[in-house]
C-alpha cells in the first residue's frame, strides 16, 4: 500500500531541494550513483516546550553521572617534569643504568584535565512503525521521543558536540532527513519542542539516511565520531527497498562510515 505525501501547507518544510546520494544494489555489487534524494526538513508546528516532568528525575541523574565525566583527570606518565615520580619509569630506569649507562628521560607524571574530544550524531527512525505500541502505555517513537530528550539533556551538560536528526522515506526520491538539532545549535526548548513534535510516518530507506548522517558527521573536527541510530526495525520503503536490497544497502553505508574512521552504533527498541 502507497502513502500518499501531506499538502504542502500540512507537511514539513523542506530546507533545500534535496541531496543526491547512491545507493548499493547487491547482485550487481556496486553503487548506483545519484539514485537517492535527501530532502532536510523542519517541524512544522514545533514550538518552544521544557522537559516534560516525568523525565525530570532521570535527567538528573544522568547529569549529575556526565558531570562526573567531564571532571575527571588522568595521569600522563613518563614526562621530563611533574607533581609525582612515575615509580615504574623510575625503576625501569634504574635497572637498565645498573647494566650500562642510560641517558635519562621522563621519570615523573603529571596530572591533565580531560581530554575528551568526541563529536556525536543521534539518527532516529521515525518511519510509521513506529506508531506501534511496545506495552500498554508507551509507543515506539514515545520511546525515541524519550530517549533522543535525556540524551541531550546528558550531552549538553557534558559539553561534548552533538546533533539529532530524525529520517523516515517514500521511495527513493523523498527520503525525508528531519533536523531536530545541527552541531551548531544550542540544546534549548526550541530543540526539545522539536523532538515532541515528531510524528512517525512513511518508510525506512536507512542506507540514504546514514550516507547523509555520515556526510554531517564527518564533517567536524573532533577525532573521536560516534554515529548512533535508533530503530525498532529493518529497513524498507515500497519501490524494491526490502528484504536483502535494504539489508545490504545498510550494511554498505555502514562500511562506508567506518572507513571514514566513524564508529557506528545501532540501538534497537523491542520488548527484549
Amino acid at each position: 500500500i502507497d502513502l500518499d505525501l501531506p499538502s504542502a501547507s500540512e507537511d514539513d518544510l523542506p530546507l533545500a531541494e534535496g541531496i543526491k546520494f547512491p545507493e548499493w544494489h547487491y547482485k550487481k555489487q556496486r553503487l548506483e550513483p545519484e539514485r537517492c534524494l535527501v530532502v532536510p526538513m523542519l517541524p512544522k508546528e514545533s514550538t518552544p516546550k521544557p522537559l516534560p516532568v516525568k523525565l525530570q528525575k532521570t535527567a538528573r541523574m544522568l547529569q549529575t553521572q556526565f558531570e562526573q565525566l567531564r571532571t575527571t583527570r588522568y595521569w600522563l606518565k613518563s614526562q621530563p617534569q611533574g607533581e609525582e615520580l612515575d615509580i615504574p619509569a623510575w625503576l625501569d630506569f634504574h635497572i637498565e643504568s645498573q647494566r650500562s649507562p642510560t641517558e635519562e628521560r621522563g621519570l615523573y607524571k603529571s596530572l591533565r584535565g580531560n581530554n575528551r574530544d568526541i563529536a556525536t550524531l543521534l539518527l532516529a527512525d521515525i518511519s510509521m512503525s513506529t506508531d506501534a505500541y511496545i506495552n500498554d502505555n508507551n509507543r515506539v517513537i514515545d520511546v525515541i521521543q524519550d530517549a533522543m530528550m535525556l540524551f541531550g539533556e546528558a550531552l549538553n551538560t557534558l559539553g561534548d558536540p552533538f546533533a539529532m536528526y530524525g529520517f523516515s522515506s517514500v521511495k527513493r526520491s523523498n527520503v525525508r532527513f528531519n533536523v531536530i538539532k545541527n552541531f551548531n545549535e544550542v540544546y534549548t526548548d526550541d530543540i526539545r519542542g522539536r523532538i515532541q513534535s515528531m510524528r512517525p510516518g512513511f518508510y525506512t530507506r536507512m542506507g540514504a539516511a546514514i550516507r547523509q548522517a555520515t556526510k554531517i558527521l564527518n564533517e567536524q573536527r573532533s577525532t573521536q565520531k560516534l554515529l548512533l541510530i535508533v530503530t525498532d526495525g529493518k529497513p524498507n520503503d515500497i519501490d524494491h527497498y526490502e528484504g536483502r536490497f535494504g539489508i545490504e544497502d545498510t550494511k554498505q553505508a555502514i562500511k562506508e562510515a567506518k572507513k571514514l574512521g566513524l564508529k557506528p552504533f545501532c540501538i534497537t527498541i523491542d520488548q527484549e
